[in-house]
């Protein structure tokens, strides 16, 4: 098996090279028959990349401890599903798990029917094909997964306790597809800066593969958050990690790309800004698996073992410095097309809010990779906490918020004054009306309160200009109410999907201003029978019981809990002790409900029976959960069928050029 699965890299890596060569020169001299051997050559790397998965997978599931892969991260008991997800617990799987999904990516993009005949195809494969060579020649010369030890052990050293969650199952590969599906759209732009096409095709072509890539990098976001929230005890569910502030980066810049590339497609403006996001977009891709593999930066999701750091850095370099190359060569051919007209128009508000994003991301970016600058600096690390991104990159964030307000209502090209008036006055009045509602009930909150105003202020914005489309179209048609409705949001699919995503993230801002700023916290040490009250909570511990599941001995806490004007619940806090690691897991109990979420964690016990509990009350924390889920149907909602979703635009030959 070892010998085989070296050689499928082996043989995988020689046809990456020669699909890469064959589809380059081909497309360079305009040789169809090469073309198509070197599309040839990545359907059969796909099929080898499936057998290696499969043979990981085979080796995970059976505990073949030959191998040292199978021997880290895994145990004869642990359960099939997280052996499985053991394919993305280390380095050699994980790495793997991006060359397969690349390697899908290709074949969809290969395959698209809509895409048949465009002469940008065989470069985006090129450039797909080189990003698989970098992956392979890892896989194959430098860390493989089927390395074989020299004394079997008779039991592996097992998952680690916190990624044996069912969050942890899926939130690598929502991830992992998030990163990679940014390649498509990257390997588009520069294919079209090296065919001279300076028009928006590329950027019609691709919108679908961007969202479905912003949208699983969303949902690998939100995975991770849910993750921490329930897995690491500590009550919370973003703590600008570096590695979580590797996944957020791409995310911003990937949401202001989206934003941006609709200017360019109805205005025609943009096109450097639009290249430049999607390189940049690429390049954090890659900078956020360097941040895990490097080990630079300690992180609870990094791979601290590992030594690919470097190779990554170089990797980074010659594809942004390439990217860059070509960006410069057509510069002139990008400054051609519309100009702004106004500060007051829909263009401007559209640039405003990817100035915002973009600042953001430096921000985050700043934040980062500061003790690595201050180390090399001053040979001292100085860490960036979470203080630094509240006051720098909270503001930003807040000033995205309004400006998603602003767009539903501003004009195209030039607002005037009267039309402001009109349009915003409404929406601006109750904005302020509600924060001095929650400023007379004793709220005190300054950000909460400017927070509250402007979120409503999106919300108002929207409401109107869906109100209005719905009152047009039943004066046109003479439709009742819910069928005008229903036939205006599914006509208008794009449009009304971005506006769901937008109210899903105003769900998403009350829930992290209501866990941020009024969370109610206590620790407290409890005799049997003892009660604690926790704002509408009153806890009575129990007793502390031991049990044993599976190999597992778990140490658990009876209490009950009486909410005011509710019933009463029962929650059992845990610590698990795994045998094949020396501290053990925290497993929270957790009740939640529209208003707030009742977080316990059992901190220590004591033989005459007392234990210490951290207790949290975290109000509103359902509703960034909630709005996940709506900014996801959003965005499904948006490339779903519809005018602009049923068809990519066909490449005509002159077009453009």
């Amino acid at each position: 098996m070892e010998m085989l699965g070296k050689a499928l890299f082996y043989a995988a890596w020689a046809l990456a090279v020669y699909s890469f060569a064959a589809l380059a020169f081909g497309a360079w001299r305009s040789k169809p028959q090469l073309v198509q051997s070197g599309f040839r050559g990545l359907t059969a790397l796909f099929g080898l990349v499936l057998v290696i998965a499969g043979m990981i997978w085979y080796l995970l599931g059976t505990s073949d401890f030959r191998f040292e892969f199978v021997v880290n991260y895994t145990t004869r008991d642990l359960q099939l599903p997280y052996k499985l997800a053991a394919f993305w617990a280390g380095n050699a799987g994980s790495l793997t798990l991006w060359l397969l999904i690349l390697c899908a990516y290709a074949m969809l993009v290969q395959y698209a029917r809509s895409l048949r005949g465009n002469p940008m195809v065989p470069i985006v494969m090129a450039i797909l094909a080189l990003n698989m060579i970098f992956f392979l020649t890892l896989l194959g010369f430098v860390d493989s997964p089927f390395q074989v030890l020299d004394v079997v052990p008779k039991e592996g050293r097992g998952l680690n306790p916190q990624l044996q969650n069912p969050a942890m199952l899926i939130h690598p590969v929502m991830l992992y597809h998030g990163y990679v599906g940014m390649v498509v759209p990257f390997a588009f732009g520069i294919a079209a800066l090296i065919l001279k096409r300076a028009d928006g095709f590329w950027i019609k072509a691709t919108r679908r593969w961007t969202m479905i890539a912003w949208l699983f990098l969303t949902a690998g976001n939100v995975l991770g958050g849910a993750w921490a929230y329930v897995e690491l005890g500590w009550g919370g569910y973003w703590a600008w990690d570096p590695v979580e502030n590797a996944s957020f980066m791409p995310w911003l810049t990937a949401t202001a790309f989206l934003h941006s590339a609709m200017i360019q497609e109805r205005k025609d403006m943009l096109k450097v800004w639009n290249i430049s996001l999607i390189i940049v977009t690429y390049g954090l891709t890659l900078f956020g698996t360097f941040l895990v593999r490097s080990g630079v930066l300690t992180s609870v999701h990094a791979f601290g073992d590992s030594d690919l750091g470097m190779y990554f850095l170089v990797f980074i370099g010659i594809m942004t410095i390439g990217a860059v190359y070509v960006l410069f060569k057509r510069y002139s051919l990008l400054t051609q097309g519309g100009e702004f007209r106004s500060f007051l128009s829909k263009e401007s508000s559209f640039l405003f809010n990817n100035l915002l994003l973009v600042g953001a991301t430096f921000a985050v970016f700043w934040g980062t990779v500061f003790p690595l600058v201050s180390e090399a600096v001053r040979g001292t690390t100085v860490t960036v906490g979470e203080p630094y991104y509240n006051h720098v990159v909270a503001p930003m964030l807040l000033g995205v918020l309004f400006l998603m307000g602003i767009g539903p209502l501003i004009a195209w090209q030039r607002s005037s004054l009267a039309h402001l008036r009109q349009n915003f006055l409404l929406p601006f009045l109750l904005a302020n009306g509600v924060a001095l509602v929650f400023y007379l009930m004793d709220m005190r909150n300054n950000w909460a309160l400017l927070t509250s105003g402007v979120l409503v202020f999106v919300v108002m914005t929207h409401y109107i200009d869906f109100a209005r489309g719905v009152r047009a179209r039943m004066q046109m048609t003479r439709e009742s109410f819910v069928v005008s409705m229903y036939r205006l949001v599914v006509r208008n699919r794009r449009r009304y999907g971005g506006y769901l995503v937008h109210m899903g993230i105003v769900m998403i801002a009350v829930g992290i201003v209501g866990s941020q700023q009024f969370a109610k916290e206590k620790l407290e040490t409890l005799k049997p029978g003892q009660q604690i009250t926790v704002g509408p909570y009153v806890l009575t511990y129990q007793q502390v019981k031991q049990k044993k599941v599976n190999a597992n001995d778990v140490v658990y806490a009876d209490l009950s809990v009486h909410k005011a004007g509710g019933g009463t619940d029962t929650i059992e806090p845990e610590k698990v002790f795994y045998p094949t690691f020396e501290k053990p897991s925290t497993e929270v109990a957790i009740l939640s409900s529209f208003e707030n979420d009742l977080y316990v964690v059992l901190n220590s016990w004591e033989e005459d029976g007392r234990a210490t509990f951290m207790i949290k009350v975290i109000p509103l924390q359902i509703w960034v959960w909630i709005g996940a889920v709506v900014v996801l149907a959003g965005g499904l909602l948006a490339i779903w069928g519809g005018r602009f979703g049923q068809k990519v635009p066909k490449y005509i030959e002159g077009v453009g050029a």
